[in-house]
């Protein structure tokens, strides 16, 4: 477990690394995020696209109801 020097320490550096960065540059990488993960993926992992892709899908037509 990390004592509370070494993780003061590393907090330190974050800011300092923070503070020296342009301004132009954090609002830069602001915009510049990851697409979020499917949420099925996220709890369930490689599942839910195993599933879609072995299950077979109705195709639905454009079927008309029978005429009387």
């Amino acid at each position: 477990m990390a004592s509370g020097q070494d993780l003061l320490k590393y907090i330190t550096q974050q800011l300092v690394r923070y503070m020296e960065t342009p301004k132009e540059e954090r609002r830069s990488s602001r915009k510049i995020r990851k697409p979020k993960e499917d949420w099925g993926s996220r709890w369930f992992g490689m599942m839910p696209l195993s599933l879609k892709m072995t299950v077979p899908r109705k195709k639905q037509e454009n079927k008309k109801p029978p005429e009387e």
